[in-house]
């Protein structure tokens, strides 16, 4: 029975993710919010439990995927697609909109790389590229800002001058070759985990700071944390 508590979870990631994409849709933001954060957890959950049971199943590989796909690939492409919308069609979008679908270039090249990651050794400890579910929680942030209007920013998240680089830049962080940190602890002590304690302090005082505001700001700075290490990498060598 506990082969199967894995690939349990991972269904709720995907179940997660479907009900997230209808949200997004029907224009309940914060119910959108609500689970995509179920599914990120339900991601990082199945995993933990597959290796505490030594349990390695290409079906939960595969489900795995799939889940992903759903929650960190199409919703994010659709909450992208909905912010870019209310610049055409600010209330209802009874049809598809030629100017918001340049969004769903995030969904494409978040599927380019769960296929890349399924096949690339490399990536047992850390990441090559941005991570789907930290693209996810960046778009994530977008949505609460645009939602709540924190700082009055919500016109500066739509605007077209604004999140069409965005999703350009965030295509390409998804499959380029930047070596990018996990969050797993070598151990308990400070040395070789300076860069994860310094990153999870800020994110935790940002969080406190600027509430809803502060999710893409967060991954902003793990992208420029990535970047300062493997700079430093390089140097050393």
């Amino acid at each position: 029975m506990k082969k199967y508590i894995p690939n349990i979870i991972t269904l709720i990631n995907l179940f997660s993710g479907c009900c997230a994409l209808v949200s997004v849709f029907s224009h309940q933001y914060m119910t959108a919010i609500m689970f995509i954060f179920i599914g990120i957890f339900a991601d990082v959950l199945d995993g933990l439990i597959a290796r505490s049971l030594g349990i390695n199943s290409p079906l939960g590989k595969e489900l795995d995927s799939f889940a992903d796909m759903v929650s960190f690939g199409i919703v994010p492409g659709a909450i992208l697609y909905n912010l870019l919308a209310q610049n055409f069609t600010p209330n209802e979008f009874p049809q598809l909109i030629p100017a918001a679908t340049p969004a769903f270039l995030v969904t494409v090249f978040a599927g380019l790389r769960l296929a890349k990651f399924n096949l690339d050794t490399r990536q047992s400890d850390n990441f090559i590229g941005l991570p789907t579910p930290s693209c996810t929680v960046f778009i994530a942030g977008l949505l609460m800002i645009f939602h709540y209007d924190s700082f009055g920013l919500s016109d500066f998240v739509t605007s077209p001058y604004f999140l069409y680089p965005v999703i350009l830049l965030l295509s390409f962080l998804l499959v380029a070759e930047l070596p990018m940190f996990s969050l797993k602890f070598k151990g308990m002590k400070w040395k070789g985990n300076e860069i994860r304690i310094v990153f999870i302090l800020l994110g935790l005082g940002l969080l406190f700071i600027i509430k809803e505001a502060s999710f893409s700001i967060i991954i902003s700075l793990y992208i420029i944390f990535a970047i300062i290490k493997n700079f430093f990498n390089k140097s050393a060598v």
